[in-house]
C-alpha cells in the first residue's frame, strides 16, 4: 500500500485531511506542492486538475476533501470496509476536469 498526500502548507482543507491521516495512523508520502496552481504539475499528472488536497492510495486518486475524509474513515477507520473501500470509492475517483485561466497566477486550494 502506498498513500501519497499532495497539499500546500497553508490550505485549511489540506490541514483537515492531514489531521485525519494522523488520527488514523496512516503512513503516507508527504508531497508539498507549489502555492500557485499553474505550477502544480505533479497534482495535474496524478489527478487531472490543479486543486489540493489530493490523496492517492495505490491506483485510487481522490481530489475532493469530503470524499477523501469519507474514504479514509471507511478504508482505515475502525469498523470500516478496509480494502473493499477502494472498490466503493473508485466511481468517485473520476477527476473533475480543470484548466488554468488568467486568475490562476495566485495561490489557491479548493474551498468547499
Amino acid at each position: 500500500m502506498a498513500v501519497t498526500f499532495y497539499h500546500t502548507h497553508w490550505c485549511p482543507e489540506c490541514a483537515v485531511v492531514r489531521e485525519k491521516l494522523e488520527e488514523l495512523n496512516v503512513s503516507f508520502e508527504d508531497v508539498v506542492v507549489p502555492d500557485t496552481r499553474m505550477f502544480r504539475k505533479q497534482v495535474f499528472e496524478v489527478s487531472g486538475q490543479y486543486y489540493v488536497p489530493v490523496l492517492k492510495d495505490d491506483a485510487l486518486v481522490l481530489s475532493e476533501t469530503r470524499d477523501i475524509l469519507t474514504y479514509l474513515d471507511d478504508r482505515y477507520g475502525e469498523g470500516g470496509s478496509g480494502p473493499d473501500a477502494v472498490k466503493k470509492f473508485a466511481a468517485q475517483a473520476q477527476p473533475k476536469p480543470d484548466t488554468l485561466g488568467e486568475d490562476d497566477a495566485h495561490p489557491s486550494c479548493r474551498l468547499t
